[in-house]
């Protein structure tokens, strides 16, 4: 037993022994008779997928093998050869996406695994006849268009066809027309018919006839299609020609126009043709009237404003249809006009632009016609420019919504535009309209529109805005998304609070009361220098000084309207009456001068000079607009009024200049005569200094003012200031501390109280000297001296 367990343990290790003896070939290699020879990987059985996958061919190679994509696969962008063991893989090449063109024009594209194929678009044909084709080297195929036109009468009847490339469409004769509304179709899914059958409402108020060229409109009467037998027929209202007697009752051009344009209408729509207005006569015509309205200054309120505006409009959309396309332009001495019309069965598109000489009119086209439903049969468009009706068009802004201490005032030419288009309340396209500014600006600027229904007229922003970045200093840019008359305003301001222009309104004027109040008691109590010339400083020290104090006491008190007006009314009057005054001493110059006898006023003709004329101006101003007194702050004139002062002040200065260069130029004729005397013109001579020092200060100070009107004038506003707080002491300063014999007088009066031992001998030198002094200046010049 234990001998056969050891032969068979030999046995096993005699085995072991012979196949470690045995030759091994590397991988790819196989051992045949000893001898190892390449292996082919590549020899698979029909129907195996292989070693490379899907979609590859499989290549050997001694001792290896590699895989290569098939035909119209790709492993890769730059990936020909792969072996088995990566991840490639072989996918289709969408040849239709990656050839290009690969078919050629008019051809269409059809990917398959591993191939393509083309076939031509609808409406072609192969040039082979062939329904797919590769369009490759061996197989130059192209795809031609069919001519439907050509297969017998694919449109039918009243119908003539178009052939496109690869397709057609079908048009329907004159006169006939597609239920649908189209203008082409193609198949016969639809067939032309005639249009008055089709549409029984195609014109309007009006008979259908269909003729050689189309179809046409015979309206009835009342009704018209402005010339254009193919369009709807509309009514005529002749109630829209209205009277603009009310606007001058003695306008004999205004009632011919008016009275031309309603009998013409009325005829028109009696008539079984009513085509015959002449709309190049009527313009004309409409032109001259507004010459004469905007002349004859008759729209003195904003009613009838609203009335001139409508009216103008009413007229401007009647009679722009019975002018001949593409449209004109006329002008006038107050107007300036240019018309678009378009006529036509289509609706016209596009933007068109109309411009005048200071404003100009952006459009669409559609816009002017309006909905395709409500067409007429034409469009007009038309940009109507007044060169002056801002004159009368000003001041009315209840309408607009304001900011605290600001009004408006109007900074462009007004214009009126009109459309044929009867919905223009709300545009869904905006127009466009530019304006020239009358004065250089470039803030504060508001596009608005008149709106007539509205406390019987006011200028509005609402729907209108300003496109800023077109904008400039030149001209205003605007939106709006509706149609009226248009016009550009410029915000004003009343210049801001601030604590330093109050500091020194209050300190200088103080110090003004003070000095005038010394001027008062000086020329109304030292005798020795009364004269008229005298009479006339104590009255301007008077007005300026009830002035100050009136202006101190209530330019702020505004809770009162009439205490404010009140205010505003006396500040008025006895400013004005310091300059009248001023007025007065240049006008007693110049007699002093130029008059040898009866050089002196009348005490009554001063008074009636000083105060009278003043009282005058203030109770024309308070009858002409009595709302001008008073603001929301101070208690002085609206900007509206502001030139009932503003203009007599500048007239004063104005007269007060032209009588002090005549007495300069007598004056200096008398210097050179033969025997002047010298001491008498000396005077003279110091008077005119003086009388020009004070045109200077007062006249000054209200240069100063005239600048408030606009925002940021904070320099102005200081100058004026400091000029208006102490024009009294200028003035004390002036004509009481440059004046010798004043200052005299005050010596002698200040010696009074500071050496009371001396007091009679100083009475009885200052009696006696004066009047000695004082009757020598009145023998030789009529004045006492200085």
């Amino acid at each position: 037993m234990v001998g056969r367990w050891n032969l068979l343990v030999l046995a096993v290790y005699l085995s072991f022994i012979v196949v470690l003896s045995k030759p091994s070939c590397p991988k790819g290699f196989s051992l045949k008779k000893k001898v190892c020879v390449d292996e082919d990987e590549c020899d698979i059985d029909p129907g195996d997928i292989g070693p490379c996958g899907l979609n590859a061919n499989c290549l050997n190679a001694y001792g290896s093998f590699y895989c290569q994509c098939k035909a119209g696969f790709t492993a890769g962008q730059h990936t020909v050869n792969f072996s088995a063991e990566s991840s490639a893989s072989c996918r289709d090449i969408n040849e239709c996406l990656e050839g290009g063109h690969i078919c050629g024009p008019n051809a269409q594209c059809i990917n398959r695994i591993g191939d393509y194929s083309c076939s031509c678009k609808k409406g072609f044909i192969s040039s082979t006849g062939v329904k797919t084709f590769l369009n490759n080297d061996n197989d130059n195929v192209t795809c031609t268009d069919i001519n439907e036109c050509e297969a017998g009468n694919v449109c039918g009847q009243n119908a003539v066809c178009t052939n496109t490339p690869g397709s057609y469409h079908c048009v329907c004769n004159p006169g006939f027309g597609l239920k649908s509304g189209q203008t082409t179709f193609s198949g016969n899914q639809e067939q032309c018919e005639d249009i008055c059958m089709i549409d029984t409402t195609i014109c309007g108020n009006g008979t259908c006839h269909r003729g050689a060229s189309g179809h046409y409109c015979a309206c009835h009467a009342g009704f018209t299609n402005y010339g254009n037998k193919a369009s709807r027929c509309t009514a005529l209202n002749c109630d829209d020609f209205k009277d603009m007697n009310d606007l001058k009752e003695k306008s004999h051009i205004t009632r011919e126009l008016m009275m031309q344009l309603k009998s013409s209408c009325v005829e028109l729509t009696e008539s079984e043709n009513p085509t015959d207005l002449d709309g190049e006569d009527l313009l004309k015509r409409l032109l001259a009237v507004i010459d004469e309205v905007l002349l004859s200054g008759s729209l003195h309120d904003n009613r009838k404003v609203s009335t001139f505006l409508d009216t103008v409009e009413i007229i401007l959309k009647l009679i722009g249809p019975f002018n001949k396309p593409p449209g004109t332009k006329k002008s006038s001495t107050h107007g300036d006009l240019e018309l678009l019309i378009h006529k036509g069965s289509v609706l016209p598109q596009g933007a068109v632009t109309l411009s005048t000489k200071h404003a100009q009119l952006d459009i669409q086209l559609e816009t002017a016609a309006g909905e395709p439903s409500h067409y007429p049969g034409f469009a007009t468009a038309s940009l109507l420019t007044y060169t002056n009706l801002e004159d009368y068009a000003n001041g009315f802004f209840s309408g607009m919504i304001k900011e605290e201490d600001q009004t408006y005032k109007i900074n462009s030419k007004i214009v009126t535009v009109t459309v044929s288009n009867k919905h223009t309340s709300h545009l869904s396209e905006p127009v466009k309209l530019t304006f020239h500014h009358l004065e250089e600006s470039t803030e504060n600027r508001t596009c608005v529109f008149w709106n007539s229904s509205e406390a019987g007229g006011t200028w509005s922003a609402n729907g209108c805005d300003v496109v800023l970045e077109e904008s400039n200093h030149t001209h205003t840019v605007c939106s709006c998304h509706h149609l009226s008359s248009f016009a550009v305003l410029m915000a004003l301001y009343e210049i801001e609070d601030k604590f330093e222009l109050q500091l020194i309104t209050w300190v200088g004027l103080s110090l003004s009361l003070i000095c005038l109040f010394i001027c008062i008691l000086t020329f109304s109590l030292i005798r020795s220098i009364q004269s008229p010339r005298t009479t006339i400083h104590l009255n301007l020290c008077i007005s300026l000084f009830i002035a100050i104090v009136i202006f101190l006491a209530g330019i702020s008190r505004t809770e009162n309207p009439v205490g404010c007006a009140v205010v505003a009314g006396l500040l008025h009057f006895f400013y004005l009456a310091a300059f009248c005054w001023m007025c007065l001493e240049g006008i007693q110059l110049f007699r002093m001068v130029v008059l040898v006898f009866n050089t002196t006023f009348k005490p009554l003709y001063m008074m009636a000079g000083g105060y009278g004329v003043p009282a005058v101006i203030v109770t024309i101003t308070a009858l002409v607009n009595a709302k001008g007194y008073g603001t929301k702050r101070y208690c002085w004139l609206s900007l509206q009024s502001i030139w009932s002062f503003f203009g007599p002040a500048c007239v004063i200065i104005i007269i007060n200049i032209f009588f002090f260069l005549i007495t300069v130029w007598k004056l200096a004729q008398k210097f050179s005569s033969l025997n002047p005397d010298l001491d008498n013109l000396q005077k003279i001579k110091a008077f005119i200094i003086t009388a020009v020092a004070q045109l200077c200060v007062l006249g000054t100070m209200w240069i100063f003012g005239c600048f408030q009107f606009e925002e940021k004038t904070i320099i102005m506003s200081y100058l004026f200031t400091i000029f208006g707080s102490l024009q009294g002491v200028m003035l004390f300063v002036m004509h009481c501390l440059f004046s010798k014999q004043v200052r005299e007088e005050y010596g002698n009066i200040l010696s009074r109280f500071c050496a009371p031992q001396k007091k009679r001998y100083s009475e009885f030198g200052y009696s006696n000297s004066s009047k000695a002094h004082g009757s020598k200046s009145t023998q030789d010049t009529g004045e006492s001296h200085l």
